[in-house]
């Protein structure tokens, strides 16, 4: 019956390939990287294991795009902030920050995009190597502006905010030490 009703469907290839995308990240953080396989994804969005394949040769592709894919919102996220933020010193921490740390704020495909690119960062050292590229690029951009020890400090404090939510670590003001973390970013200037 689903072969059936996928050939009456029209082709929408973009959005199989979004949604592909997506099942794969959901599955990424529910069970693991181990877990991603096309069956599974294939499953998940409803069409057949071929299906996922005319869209991602291997797994290493589908898991390169859903990382690339993550980055790329992760990036535009940072970029959006930087860019309404009036304050120049300490921009891109701030952003980051903000675009690390869930506050609840967030609808939850927002959340599960930005946690899979860590889910799957930690998971892979070519994807380790990735991150590490990216945000050695990010801090040379912005060294002028987010190069200082304190700055320093509270992005790693972001980064193990973020590393005790995916562990479901419970903090208990974590909206308070957002904010502590915002000021640090103004007081460093001084």
């Amino acid at each position: 019956m689903e072969a059936e009703n996928a050939h009456k469907r029209k082709k929408q290839p973009e959005v199989v390939r979004r949604a592909l995308l997506d099942q794969a990240a959901r599955i990424t953080l529910e069970q693991g990287l181990a877990k991603v396989t096309f069956q599974a994804v294939a499953d998940a969005v409803g069409v057949t294991k071929g299906g996922v394949m005319h869209h991602f040769t291997t797994k290493n592709a589908l898991v390169m795009e859903v990382f690339h894919d993550a980055m790329k919102k992760f990036e535009l996220e940072v970029d959006a902030a930087m860019a309404k933020d009036p304050v120049r010193f300490g921009s891109f921490t701030r952003a980051y920050i903000n675009a690390t740390i869930s506050l609840g704020e967030k609808g939850q495909h927002e959340f599960n995009s930005q946690a899979t690119l860590y889910a799957l960062m930690l998971g892979d050292s070519e994807l380790r190597d990735l991150w590490a590229e990216w945000a050695n690029v990010q801090l040379k951009k912005h060294e002028e502006t987010d190069n200082t020890e304190t700055l320093c400090m509270v992005r790693l404090v972001a980064d193990g905010i973020w590393l005790s939510d995916f562990s479901g670590i419970n903090i208990s003001d974590k909206t308070s030490i957002h904010k502590r973390l915002i000021n640090m970013t103004q007081a460093a200037q001084e």
